[in-house]
């Protein structure tokens, strides 16, 4: 009889409270696996396609087969405004994102920050459509609520490879960004007195710190950044005036050399 008690692996993996205890093994089948260190057990995670190595009707994720059950209700209809998700769609994408989130937990542990985006943005992809098609309001808030983490944990990573990059400017400015596009989503759901005690702010803004006074930034590098974010976003009248302030800078500092 196959002995299926995998104590003798707990054992060897002590769990530590306090802690998110990943690590990297090579499975059976060759392929690499990521496992997560419970209290009264582990989690087992392939690294790509889903987590639970599942494919959904025949497709990579869930939110690939919803997506496509979309696209053919619009070719049939013209459109996919009448598209709709019922409650027990939502539950199962909500599921799928659980999954991801387990995994993107462990892969910035590994520092693995490419697949921390990949992952997140799967799971702000899931929370869009479910927001975009759910008949019932409530299964848009119950994911909607979760959006704040998830830009912070993508944020996070994304800066985290700039720096591994050895682009410290860069990742400075995707916080600055990302802390604005977080603030935006409290504004626009009408939670802006949460601005002032959101932790995925306060996480970001001691992350930016922590960059600004390990890569101290000349004025003028500051300018440029905000400058080429402007632009970025189309805001041509702020552009404008970071132009004339970096024109300005760059005379006064031509006229005193």
């Amino acid at each position: 009889m196959m002995n299926l008690d995998i104590g003798d692996i707990l054992n060897d993996w002590p769990y530590r409270p306090g802690e998110i205890n990943v690590r990297r093994i090579i499975g059976k089948d060759g392929r690499e696996k990521l496992q997560m260190r419970l209290d009264m057990g582990l989690l087992q995670m392939e690294t790509v396609g889903r987590p639970d190595g599942r494919t959904p009707h025949g497709r990579k994720s869930l939110l690939d087969y919803y997506r496509e059950l979309a696209d053919n209700y619009a070719r049939h209809h013209g459109s996919c405004l009448e598209f709709q998700l019922n409650e027990k769609d939502c539950e199962a994408l909500r599921n799928e994102a659980v999954l991801y989130y387990h995994r993107y937990l462990a892969e910035f542990v590994l520092a693995d920050f490419p697949a921390v985006v990949r992952d997140t943005k799967h799971n702000l992809a899931i929370i869009n459509f479910c927001n975009d098609f759910a008949e019932d309001d409530r299964d848009r808030l119950t994911l909607r609520q979760h959006v704040p983490y998830i830009l912070m944990m993508n944020i996070r990573a994304r800066a985290r490879r700039a720096i591994q990059a050895s682009c410290p400017k860069r990742a400075a400015a995707v916080i600055e960004k990302g802390i604005s596009i977080i603030e935006d989503f409290y504004r626009s759901t009408e939670q802006e007195e949460i601005i002032d005690l959101s932790a995925e702010l306060k996480i970001l803004k001691d992350l930016y710190n922590e960059i600004r006074v390990a890569t101290p930034v000349s004025q003028e590098i500051r300018l440029e950044e905000k400058l080429r974010v402007a632009l970025e976003e189309e805001r041509y009248e702020e552009a404008a005036i970071l132009r004339d302030k970096l024109r300005s800078l760059m005379h006064s500092k031509h006229r005193h050399k």
